[in-house]
């Protein structure tokens, strides 16, 4: 089993398990892997492959550290072995590679590294081949003091080579093919959708490829085969799924690229709950197979509504409590202006009890704090009361304020001695954000949850629409294809704002892992959506016409969802970037520092195109 938490991105028995075996293969340069020979192997004679990770001269022996992907075995060239592969090997380096062969022996009495796999052994070198000798590398894979990003981006062939890396791929390995056999297991079938398509303004921005065999015109690449699958459904194949290549020509932030993997499933015949429970059941499997947790199913869902009024956020973190709490309704009794401006304005008071942390919290990281949600989160500011020993309420603000008052807020948020309240007086979204912001960051400060905590749940029934002021138009919450809640049918025609669409999203440790709805089936109510997203029968036609086309040939009842492959892995593995869970990823300026794409084209290739390059001007 695979622990990310326990051992962490550290060679383990679950990685173990997964090594190959050569002994006995002629044909292999090697007969074992750098992590594979034990204390049962010695005596025995043994060919490995590898990368010198450290090389140490101890007065005529020489010791290597020789490393693969499967782990490290130290070889040694001693005086027995001969003065000449003695020299040879003390002039080996860092990274390079080569092949030895020699006895396996036991470590001499006091020297065992019980932190290696291997650290009972060692093999005692009787020839030596230098495969390939390296330049000085810019950084050590084998460091536990690991560079800047932009230098290990540069030579990512080098950062590939850190174990923890290493053991980072493996378990994206692991989890997509966990993913794959289950759903074979259920009956699914793998479909390939198209990469070049028609480009679908709606959403994010596309990624355009011209076409050389018709000018003038581009292809997009998808972000997302949201209109394929639907099809397929339409085409009869009721169980669709695809590890689908996406593309969204946005700005970037450390848990999006511009370019990335998702699994992506359609069913026909279905609702929410059966599309949810088909998920619930590939996250037990990949919480049991990869953390040895198991999980209690379903999972726990709750709605988009509860969601924001709770935590502020339509993913919220429930490793931990510290809900938000409303206080507008008391506010509204008191005369201190700034909670009665924000009431009386169609604000909200809310706040949330930090449990015992009046004591960790002086002024000055209340400041801190204050400056957080103002700077981040745009709010006014903050205000704060400690719960002194008595139970009564102390703040520089308290004098605005009476005793009854005070008691019955202490009373609203469960204030008990030693606890620290924080409020946010502002508009809805506005409370929302920053609470959330400040919830999130006292969870970790105050290590409210282990690291190795994994909290799997649902939000549903999202609203069908976000109103977009600069449009003046209604926008699609999801996307377009959303089917609203049945009871909410008819407030497409009297209220939008209140219309819930049949959407989940899946949420893990406060991170939205993945979003799904159930699809309108219907070609009427399809353009009564796209009629209120602007969208008129024209455009509508030009924009989704194959789509609108078939769903007029018997489209049955059919909803999916997208999983986020990468962030996934980034939750499974602890990481705070899903660039260190991509092989090749680009960087917040979407390049790839290894090969400098996006790079310049023959004027050649451009004119066979039909293109004209524009003059570049850097906006860095």
């Amino acid at each position: 089993m695979f622990s990310v938490y326990n051992a962490p991105l550290v060679v383990s028995v679950w990685i173990q398990s997964l090594q190959l075996t050569h002994t006995g293969n002629p044909t292999l340069l090697r007969t074992h892997t750098c992590g594979e020979l034990r204390f049962e192997q010695i005596d025995s004679e043994a060919t490995l492959c590898g990368w010198v990770d450290s090389a140490r001269d101890h007065g005529g022996a020489v010791f290597l550290d020789l490393r693969d992907r499967y782990g490290k075995t130290q070889v040694v060239a001693s005086p027995e072995s001969g003065r000449e592969l003695v020299d040879q090997a003390s002039r080996l380096r860092a990274e390079d590679v080569v092949r030895v062969t020699g006895q396996v022996a036991a470590r001499p009495e006091g020297t065992v590294n019980p932190k290696l796999a291997t650290g009972e052994i060692e093999v005692r070198i009787s020839s030596l081949e230098v495969l390939n000798k390296s330049k000085t590398p810019p950084f050590s894979p084998g460091t536990t003091d690991v560079p800047g990003e932009d230098l290990r981006l540069r030579h990512r062939y080098l950062d590939l080579r850190r174990p923890q890396l290493q053991q980072t791929m493996i378990l994206r390995g692991q989890i997509i093919k966990t993913m794959r056999d289950y759903f074979a297991e259920h009956q699914f079938i793998d479909v390939e959708t198209p990469v070049l398509g028609r480009s679908t303004p709606e959403g994010a921005r596309d990624y355009l490829v011209p076409s050389r065999v018709s000018p003038g015109r581009f292809y997009a690449l998808p972000q997302s085969p949201q209109l394929y699958k639907q099809i397929l459904m339409v085409a009869g194949f009721d169980r669709y799924v695809q590890i689908a290549r996406c593309f969204r020509d946005e700005d970037l932030r450390a848990d999006r690229q511009p370019e990335f993997t998702q699994l992506d499933l359609e069913m026909s015949f279905v609702d929410a709950d059966d599309v949810m429970g088909m998920i619930d059941g590939l996250m037990a499997r990949l919480a049991r197979d990869l953390l040895g947790q198991e999980l209690t199913l379903p999972l726990p869902r709750m709605t988009y509504d509860e969601a924001m009024e709770r935590f502020g956020h339509d993913a919220p973190d429930l490793r931990f409590g510290m809900e938000l709490v409303d206080c507008s309704e008391l506010a509204a009794q008191c005369e201190f202006r700034v909670f009665r401006e924000a009431v009386d304005s169609g604000g909200r008071v809310r706040g949330l009890n930090a449990k015992s942390a009046a004591a960790a919290f002086s002024r000055k990281r209340i400041d801190e704090l204050t400056d957080f949600v103002k700077q981040d989160f745009g709010a006014k500011g903050l205000a704060w009361f400690r719960v002194e020993a008595d139970g009564k309420l102390w703040s520089p603000i308290a004098k605005n304020f009476d005793d009854s008052w005070l008691a019955k807020l202490a009373e609203r948020m469960q204030a008990q001695a030693g606890d620290l309240l924080l409020f946010v007086a502002d508009a809805w979204p506005i409370t929302c954000k920053a609470l959330n912001g400040l919830r999130k960051r006292l969870g970790h400060e105050l290590k409210l949850y282990s690291p190795g905590t994994m909290h799997f749940s649902w939000v549903v029934q999202f609203p069908m629409f976000d109103w977009d002021a600069d449009q003046q138009r209604w926008a699609a919450m999801h996307h377009p294809f959303t089917a609203p809640c049945k009871e909410d049918l008819d407030l497409l025609g009297t209220d939008p704002a209140r219309a819930r669409a049949q959407a989940y999203d899946l949420v893990i440790n406060g991170s939205e892992a993945g979003g799904g709805t159930i699809r309108i089936h219907d070609s009427q109510q399809q353009q009564r959506v796209f009629d209120l997203l602007g969208i008129d029968a024209e455009t509508a036609r030009d924009r989704f016409g194959f789509l609108l086309e078939a769903l007029q040939y018997g489209a049955p009842p059919h909803g999916g969802i997208a999983l986020g492959i990468d962030r996934i892995v980034m939750l499974f593995a602890g990481l705070d970037s899903i660039r260190d869970c991509i092989a090749f990823p680009k960087t917040q300026r979407a390049t790839d520092l290894m090969t400098e794409a996006p790079g310049e084209v023959d004027r050649r290739q451009l004119e066979e195109l039909g293109l004209r390059a524009l003059p570049i001007t850097d906006k860095r």
